[in-house]
């Protein structure tokens, strides 16, 4: 009896012993302790006009440009993804300055105007702007044949400041379009004698497209740059697309980039 009892005794206080643990054992760790820590990637929302071959253009449903695959590489050089909206150039700038858009490129010349509202970048692209006629047009090939002519532009661009130069100096009239291919079309239509366009613009436009009627006359106009534009006050956004600047013009990217666009010989 005793025995049995003994036996008893020792099965409880060795199950006991098992229930409270001697320290060495610890309870299992939760599905949600074991998991790695996330780490979150920024996301920065950049405006684009989507009528502006070759820098950003919509091609088989997707963005694609020169702007549009510089910044997808800034950001996988700095760490940060891209949400791309397409837009207006117009309305571009006052989306920045509305805090709609966390930057842009579109294009964007850098001007002392631009400086005062939004964020510039370093320069990216030199371009440079240059009179457009349709092909069979003899009669314009510098400034000073504007005379009362009509002038097609794009809203909101450095040609449109241009032109609105041009009008008051030449007498010319001045037609505002909203996008660049309905610009074109006008001089192509003549409806209008000229346009004034960006130079690597208008030149990829003319070579992919036989059948635009358009050339270029004379010499550029001016020598802008390119900049991309960010809210005034982010300096962290602008730091990080410098830096990524430098990086891929170090690295060769940049130069991959423009190459894939318009050739090894165009800058």
């Amino acid at each position: 009896m005793k025995k049995g009892l003994s036996i008893v005794l020792g099965t409880v206080i060795a199950l006991s012993l098992a229930a409270c643990g001697n320290g060495a054992t610890t309870a299992p760790k939760s599905a949600e302790s074991t998991k790695p820590a996330q780490t979150t990637v920024k996301k920065y929302t950049f405006g684009t006009d989507a009528t502006f071959p070759p820098f950003e253009f919509q091609k088989d449903g997707k963005y694609i440009g020169i702007d549009i695959d510089l910044i997808n590489a800034i950001g996988k050089e700095e760490g940060f993804e891209v949400e791309i909206k397409p837009m207006d150039f117009k309305g571009i700038i006052p989306a920045i300055t509305a805090k709609q858009l966390d930057g842009a490129l579109a294009g964007i010349s850098i001007t002392d105007e631009r400086k005062k509202v939004v964020g510039l970048s370093d320069p990216y692209y030199q371009a440079g702007l240059s009179l457009v006629v349709r092909e069979d047009n003899t009669t314009i090939k510098t400034p000073d044949d504007l005379k009362g002519k009509v002038i097609a532009i794009k809203k909101g661009t450095s040609g449109a400041k241009l032109a609105e130069e041009y009008g008051k100096k030449y007498g010319a009239t001045i037609k505002h379009f909203d996008d660049s291919p309905s610009m074109y079309q006008e001089v192509a239509n003549k409806n209008a004698d000229v346009t004034i366009e960006d130079f690597p613009v208008i030149s990829y436009k003319i070579a992919v497209d036989p059948n635009s009627k358009l050339k270029i006359v004379g010499d550029r106009l001016d020598s802008d740059f390119y900049g991309i534009a960010v809210s005034k006050d982010n300096v962290e956004l602008l730091d990080k697309i410098n830096s990524g600047l430098k990086k891929l013009k170090a690295n060769g990217k940049y130069d991959e980039i423009l190459s894939t666009y318009m050739g090894k010989s165009t800058k």
